[in-house]
């Protein structure tokens, strides 16, 4: 992992937030990304104790609370019901769901854990009695065989074959878009790609024919911009920008959503996670794919995150009531 100044210390955030998130990424190995989000969850909770407690004037606009002059003391003071008044503020004025309520309650859990096991800052962990909210199982939102069709034949313009190329991986491989926007050249072998995904762990992509052919189309006009890449750590990405940098995350989600809408789909609905969600249906529903594999596919940690996909089939379910014996019973 590549740090900054910016990583290694942020001045707006305090000290105690700064060490616990050099040593996710130190000593955890958490990716850039997990890492980002707990400082944005961090800073979230502690702008709200400030405000709670009557420590800022309340007239200030939220996002511009000051969190820097947290200190050791300050946090000590810290109890159960503060950290679930946090989470009823998080619903209640943030309008969050219960998952992303769940992801603030592990957030704390693990912030809170270093504090007293690594840190010794406290000496009472106040959040071995949090619970977290209850996440209820949802089918995946996914597009049909004929949407996706219809998405890939929508893609035109002078960054065709680019976008083409991004649109073909996220539907055949199932990738995140992090994954995605990380591909670099010197990782392909042959059909396979290798791609840093979620925690930070190194995973095997294997590429069916329409993707080779996809990325063949697309190098050509990506060597041609080589000339022009100032940055070096850019020269092995393969999807670049049109300012020649390495394509960032807000780059492809706008570009998702503009074929999505020129495929006649509901661009409020379809974001490139849901192309992943579609890439593991169409597998499971064309490919006669077991789940296992599909867990392997996808970088799934655990088979339970992968079940989801198991209950998306209609098809299969009519064929398998059909099958029973009785069905020709008269």
């Amino acid at each position: 992992m590549n740090y900054n100044i910016q990583t290694l210390f942020d001045s707006k955030v305090p000290r105690e937030v700064n060490d616990f998130l050099n040593y996710l990424g130190t000593i955890k190995g958490k990716s850039k990304n997990t890492i980002y989000n707990y400082k944005i969850e961090l800073s979230l909770f502690f702008k709200y104790l400030l405000l709670a407690k009557g420590k800022v004037d309340p007239k200030t606009e939220f996002d511009e609370i000051d969190i820097s002059s947290i200190d050791d003391e300050f946090i000590r003071n810290i109890s159960l019901s503060d950290l679930y008044r946090f989470i009823a503020f998080a619903e209640n004025f943030r309008n969050n769901s219960n998952y992303a309520r769940a992801r603030k309650v592990a957030t704390l859990k693990s912030f809170f854990k270093y504090l007293f096991t690594k840190a010794k800052i406290i000496s009472y962990n106040p959040t071995l009695e949090l619970e977290s909210p209850k996440i209820h199982s949802r089918n995946p939102v996914y597009l049909t065989l004929s949407e996706s069709k219809s998405l890939l034949n929508a893609v035109e313009g002078a960054n065709k074959e680019r976008d083409y190329c991004i649109l073909i991986l996220f539907l055949n491989c199932g990738m995140r878009l992090s994954e995605l926007v990380g591909i670099n050249l010197s990782k392909f072998r042959d059909d396979t790609l290798s791609i840093i995904g979620k925690g930070n762990k190194e995973r095997t992509v294997y590429l069916n024919e329409i993707c080779i052919q996809a990325i063949k189309n697309y190098l050509p006009i990506r060597n041609s911009q080589l000339s022009k890449v100032k940055a070096s750590e850019d020269l092995d990405a393969l999807f670049l920008s049109r300012h020649k940098k390495r394509i960032d995350k807000r780059t492809v989600e706008i570009l998702v959503k503009k074929y999505i809408k020129k495929a006649d789909l509901d661009s409020n609905k379809y974001t490139p996670h849901k192309l992943r969600h579609t890439a593991a249906t169409l597998m499971y529903k064309y490919g006669d794919v077991d789940i296992r594999s599909l867990q392997q596919i996808l970088g799934h940690e655990n088979v339970s995150t992968t079940q989801i996909y198991t209950h998306v089939d209609d098809e299969k379910l009519r064929r398998a009531v059909k099958s029973n014996p009785l069905n020709d019973f008269e």
